[in-house]
């Protein structure tokens, strides 16, 4: 589902896309979508594969700060606050096709006071606010003293999101370690542990919780 235009009709679609300005793009998988550095002026929205948002220290330590799926957007809140480069960079996790749409033809009103583009707004603005929450969830996860503690709160996350104690989650290991800020070799220690210890099962990236409590 593509948040962006709920509510809009494919019909209402065609005439909205015109006034965005919108362009699709094919990408494979490990390109570059966008590089830290360029200007942020658009909109990038996921309309097939997956992408991931990440930023790199100047050391060279990767830090991913998100996983956008199909319907899903990136860019959008550097966009709107106007900064000047982007301080992240976005490659394709797979092979992926994306439509940018320019920032300003989202929050300007449109020659022709198409009556879809109020709507348009609103989701936006939805689409914003969800983006916070989805960064608090991130926030407390790192917040934890333990990757131990790191790991069974992303996790724990992951089974709600499921609403199940079976479920997959969207990263590999390395991705996972990025995600979480921690190293990859204590991670994959951890995820050993907890699973001797008969607290999770897993197998590549499909993970089961076995315990209602974890410590």
């Amino acid at each position: 589902m593509v948040s962006l235009f709920d509510g809009i009709e494919n019909g209402e679609l065609e005439q909205l896309l015109p006034c965005l300005g919108g362009r699709r793009v094919l990408f494979d998988e490990g390109e570059y979508i966008l590089m830290a550095g360029d200007r942020a002026d658009q909109v990038g929205m996921v309309l097939s594969g997956s992408v991931l948002v990440f930023s790199d220290d100047f050391w060279g330590n990767r830090t991913i700060l998100a996983h956008v799926e199909r319907g899903g957007l990136f860019g959008e809140a550097f966009s709107f606050a106007r900064v000047e480069c982007l301080p992240v960079s976005v490659t394709a996790a797979e092979k992926t096709e994306v439509l940018f749409i320019n920032c300003e033809r989202i929050i300007t009103v449109c020659p022709s006071a198409c009556e879809f583009h109020n709507r348009l707004v609103r989701n936006m603005l939805k689409i914003l606010a969800e983006k916070n929450m989805t960064l608090t969830q991130k926030i407390g996860h790192m917040g934890k003293r333990t990757t131990r503690e790191k790991i069974l709160s992303y996790l724990s996350e992951q089974a709600k999101k499921a609403g199940g104690e079976s479920f997959t989650i969207p990263l590999n290991r390395q991705e996972m370690a990025d995600y979480l800020a921690v190293d990859r070799s204590a991670m994959s220690k951890e995820l050993g542990r907890l699973k001797e210890e008969g607290q999770i099962a897993f197998h590549k990236n499909q993970f089961q919780l076995l315990k209602a409590e974890l410590r």
